[in-house]
């Protein structure tokens, strides 16, 4: 087996473990081992219903860390894929199957640069580690938020760390994520008076008082952004009222909404303004906040000139930093002062039906992290 084609190997391997979220069905076993094999210390992190994986190799300084998930989204309607989801498929140079692109592409290239890159330069002048987990896809709680914290707590800390994640748009290595806008979610309940719709008088309708409120906090601008993030985007996401008789005004009406905001604002200055507009509209409401991520930017430095080099030596052309999309685990190791860049293979297909990528990407995406090693642990 060639070096290329080990690549597209192991991404096949990991493609027929069905690691939808939370499960991880062997993937991290079969990293740990190849890892192993490399001279890297592995230790499994379980929490609760996510397995996690740390390998590092010496306990040096500075520390490079791979990051990326096992497991993948579920598969939708099976009648709708052209081939079985979890067993993968080359057509007209693609490569079908569930996480092909998020992101078990990205996590056997990680290998496999890992392997080739160590083969030719064993003494290096920093250490190398992975940080795995099968809770990035779900609730985001077990997962690399966990295992961060343990490192933490034993002033273990990661200097750069590159995430798989697919950011590329048209070509891989055409977008590198610098950085992630935050997220915070709000979850109100508006109150109103249940009865009859033929007495108006004896009811308070909270579609009704809600409504002025919505449209205010719709049009509101929140910000201009900056020259790293767009301006913050208010979205509502769901929206329930009513018993399901067409005679009956509600008692209650009950939404979601969410922030992806930039660095301009701070979550607690969008839930005061949030607070605001709904007192001005005087409604008799609940609502319960969940802050899902700050907002992380990786200016200039070592890690961003080590991937912008390396997509340009691979690619040939110049990369574009950007910060737009959603969230990733990157914005639970920023925090800790690492520096976090995401790179991976294009982003067309993630969730969808018929999820691919490009086996000639998985190819060019090995040697750019694999360039990226050289770059910053020579």
């Amino acid at each position: 087996m060639s070096e290329k084609s080990a690549v597209l190997h192991l991404t096949e391997e990991l493609i027929r473990r069905p690691s939808v979220t939370p499960l991880d069905e062997g993937c991290q076993q079969l990293m740990a081992d190849r890892l192993s094999a490399l001279g890297f210390d592995i230790e499994s992190m379980f929490f609760e219903d996510t397995l996690n994986l740390w390998a590092r190799r010496g306990q040096g300084k500075p520390l490079f860390c791979f990051a990326g998930h096992t497991d993948v989204v579920p598969t939708g309607p099976l009648e709708q894929w052209d081939s079985p989801p979890f067993e993968p498929e080359i057509r007209d140079g693609l490569l079908y199957g569930r996480g092909t692109a998020d992101m078990k592409g990205s996590l056997a290239a990680m290998i496999v640069a890992t392997e080739r890159f160590l083969a030719k330069k064993p003494q290096l002048t920093g250490d190398i580690a992975f940080l795995i987990t099968s809770d990035e896809e779900g609730p985001f709680i077990n997962g690399t938020k966990r295992v961060i914290e343990t490192l933490e707590a034993r002033q273990e800390k990661i200097s750069w760390c590159l995430v798989g994640e697919p950011s590329s748009t048209h070509q891989v290595g055409d977008v590198i994520k610098n950085g992630r806008r935050g997220s915070l979610t709000g979850y109100l309940k508006v109150k109103g008076v249940q009865g009859h719709v033929a007495y108006p008088h004896l009811v308070d309708n909270p579609i009704h008082k809600a409504a002025p409120a919505l449209a205010a906090l719709s049009t509101e601008v929140w910000d201009h952004g900056n020259a790293f993030f767009p301006a913050t985007s208010f979205q509502i996401s769901n929206i329930h009222a009513g018993t399901g008789a067409t005679n009956v005004v509600p008692g209650e009406l009950s939404l979601t909404f969410n922030f992806r905001y930039s660095t301009e604002v701070t979550a607690e200055q969008l839930q005061q303004r949030v607070l605001a507009l709904l007192d001005q509209h005087q409604l008799n409401y609940d609502i319960d906040w969940v802050l899902n991520g700050l907002p992380f930017l990786t200016d200039r430095g070592p890690l961003v000139e080590a991937a912008a080099k390396a997509v340009r030596q691979v690619q040939g052309f110049e990369t574009s930093l950007e910060t737009t999309g959603g969230t990733s685990d990157g914005r639970f190791i920023a925090p800790t002062g690492a520096q976090v860049v995401e790179l991976g293979p294009c982003n067309g297909t993630i969730h969808k039906i018929n999820e691919h990528v490009r086996v000639a990407d998985l190819d060019l995406l090995t040697d750019m992290y694999e360039a990226i090693l050289w770059h910053l642990l020579t």
